[in-house]
C-alpha cells in the first residue's frame, strides 16, 4: 500500500556505548557505533524486521499494563519499544537477566490479558522496553479502564 511507512524508531542517548550494550543484551543486532576521529561513538544502529507497527495508549491503559507507572501523575509522550522473544520462557530469562546487570526493572514478567508474557525494563538513558513473547496463552478482556 502507498503512503508514508514508520522507517526507524531514533534513541538519542546520553552513554551511545553504553546504550548500545543494553540492546545488543537484549538480542538485538546492533552495528559497532560509528566514531569520530577523536572515538566518541557518535551512531549506531540495527535493521528493524518487516511488520513493526506503531501503537498508542491512553496513560491510564499504560498504568495498567506497567505497575512501575502505576504512580506516576503524568505519562504523556512516553515511549515504549517493543521487543518479540521467541517464548514466555524468554521474557522471564532476559528480564533477569537485564535486571541483575543493574538495569531498572518497570514491570516484572506476567501473563498478559492479551495473552502473551510481558515485562517492561528501561535502558541506560530510561527509555521503557517491553520484552513480549508470541500471544499464545488466553486472551481475556482488556482490563477496565477508569
Amino acid at each position: 500500500m502507498p503512503g508514508p511507512k514508520l522507517d526507524q524508531v531514533n534513541i538519542v542517548s546520553a552513554d551511545l556505548d553504553a546504550s548500545v550494550a543494553f540492546y545488543r543484551r537484549l538480542g538485538i543486532d546492533m552495528r559497532e557505533p560509528a566514531r569520530s576521529p577523536s572515538g566518541a561513538p557518535f551512531h549506531a544502529g540495527a535493521p528493524v524486521r518487516e511488520g513493526a507497527v506503531l501503537e498508542a495508549d491512553s496513560a491510564p491503559f499504560a498504568r495498567l499494563w506497567c505497575e512501575g507507572w502505576a504512580s506516576e501523575a503524568e505519562l504523556a509522550g512516553r515511549v515504549v519499544i517493543g521487543i518479540r522473544l521467541e517464548s514466555r520462557a524468554e521474557v522471564d530469562r532476559l528480564y533477569a537477566e537485564v535486571t541483575a546487570a543493574g538495569h531498572n526493572g518497570l514491570q516484572p514478567p506476567y501473563d498478559a490479558f492479551w495473552g502473551a508474557r510481558y515485562a517492561v525494563v528501561e535502558d541506560p538513558d530510561g527509555i521503557a522496553v517491553g520484552l513480549m513473547s508470541p500471544r499464545d496463552g488466553p486472551h481475556g478482556p482488556p482490563p477496565p479502564i477508569e
